[in-house]
């Protein structure tokens, strides 16, 4: 059995854990950065080592500093988190060449999920829909070109070894893709050190629907409904929402059953999410497995009473599932918001401060993830995003008003934020229907930009 975690990671994600452990009477050791020695998780932790300097380079990405601190703090498992070291197989390895238990998926498993070609592949074998794409990766702007007419424009270029919507370029002509190619390689190369990419057809402003899945070592997959993702700027999700509307239930039914079907292809255990696009006409389409506990994974708490963190701890620990797929039930409607430290008025700059003032809502049905507190200083070397507000309603319509309810609360001073933003979309008539998908923010973001100067103007 685990007795002593080492969370590798920082922010709100190692509150999550450390709390999770506590109750489960597991102690935890916090890892940080100078620029975060006054961090919330490291008051909540049992023991906290310092492993570098603010840079992530130097510090939570630094894999020998990590495993040096769990070593000489006695612990007998690390759990990464998500980003950082979270889906890097060699982290993973590591950990079991000085017999670290890796609280998720086995290296293996990483590198076949997270080399997004060979993903693909795996997942036609076990019949799961892809988005037609490349065979592998592609090598040059000139294979690119080739692979591109073949496709049919538009074609979205993708790292293979990426996440997050990083190393990723839409290319509507063939006169964009040479340029585009490059870009998406730099930054794939800047963000995962690999700069492999490969090539999809584009799926116009599709909606984005992934499965939450967890597998035991015991041969057991469960799946935990859907989450619909589809409010995003650039590839990043500003709010999520449990279960999708509109989706039927054999549609619902069909997703999950390919989400199960490629977590058994892929030989999975702990935490995982799989994720699909789903166009107008109804037709869904893998685009990559997620190998790591999500951001997002609060609304499928909420929604099913199942604590993933707390199952990811019984798999790592040998245990089986303490549930089974008839004891899964989807119950009410359960929206997050993301609050992210950015100024929306000048193209979401991250912002960088001391928090002022904070207040936090509560109240029935209301969950808040986050580490600030009054007089936290935001860094400008990690993630912008400073909280999730969850809330749960019987009803969509209940949970889009406690959403409402619980940002009125919400009082963040001293930086900038994207909850105006956020309260402005939970009033939007395309919203409210349910009628939107991955192109709703650039289509409404100048609509939504002169309601909240007008709204501001007006106090």
């Amino acid at each position: 059995m685990i007795r002593r975690v080492l969370v590798a990671n920082r922010g709100e994600i190692a509150v999550r854990i450390i709390r999770a452990c506590r109750e489960a009477g597991i102690e935890t050791v916090a890892v940080y950065s100078t620029a975060d020695a006054a961090a919330l998780h490291t008051e909540l932790a049992t023991k906290a080592v310092c492993i570098g300097p603010p840079k992530a380079a130097d510090s939570y990405l630094n894999m020998r500093a990590v495993l040096s601190a769990a070593l000489a703090t006695g612990c007998d498992a690390v759990h990464p988190g998500f980003g950082f070291l979270s889906e890097n197989s060699a982290f993973a390895r590591l950990c079991a060449e000085h017999k670290l238990k890796f609280i998720g998926p086995s290296p293996d498993v990483i590198d076949r999920m997270g080399d997004k070609a060979a993903a693909r592949r795996a997942m036609r074998e076990a019949g799961v829909p892809v988005v037609p794409g490349s065979e592998g990766c592609v090598e040059t702007p000139e294979e690119a070109s080739r692979v591109a007419r073949e496709l049919g424009y538009p074609v979205l270029v993708k790292a293979a070894a990426g996440g997050g919507g990083r190393g990723m370029r839409k290319v509507f002509s063939p006169d964009e893709l040479a340029s585009s190619f490059l870009a998406a390689r730099a930054e794939a190369e800047a963000c995962f050190g690999s700069g492999a990419l490969y090539l999809e057809k584009l799926i116009i402003n599709p909606r984005h629907i992934e499965v939450q899945i967890l597998a035991d070592g015991k041969g057991h997959v469960t799946h935990l409904g859907e989450r619909d993702c589809s409010m995003q700027r650039r590839n990043q999700k500003l709010l999520e929402e449990a279960p999708a509307k509109g989706l039927s239930p054999a549609l619902r039914a069909e997703l999950c059953e390919a989400a199960v079907r490629a977590a058994y292809a892929a030989g999975y255990e702990s935490a995982g999410t799989v994720e699909f696009v789903l166009d107008r006409d109804g037709h869904y389409y893998f685009i990559e497995m997620n190998t790591r506990i999500q951001v997002e994974h609060p609304v499928t708490e909420l929604l099913t009473g199942i604590d993933i963190v707390r199952e990811q701890l019984r798999v790592a620990s040998g245990l089986p599932l303490s549930f089974t797929q008839d004891d899964v039930r989807l119950d009410g409607h359960v929206i997050e918001c993301r609050i992210n430290a950015e100024n929306p008025e000048k193209a979401f700059q991250p912002e960088q401060g001391t928090v002022s003032f904070l207040h936090f809502p509560a109240g029935f049905g209301v969950r808040v993830d986050s580490a600030l507190y009054n007089g936290y200083e935001i860094s400008p070397f990690y993630d912008s995003m400073i909280a999730k507000i969850i809330v749960r309603g019987d009803t969509r319509l209940e949970a889009v008003r406690r959403m409402r309810r619980a940002l009125e609360e919400t009082v963040i001073e001293g930086v900038s934020t994207t909850l105006p933003l956020q309260y402005l979309v939970m009033h939007h008539p395309a919203f409210l229907s349910g009628e939107y998908d991955t192109g709703f923010i650039e289509a409404h973001l100048d609509e939504l930009l002169a309601a909240h100067r007008t709204a501001r103007g007006n106090e």
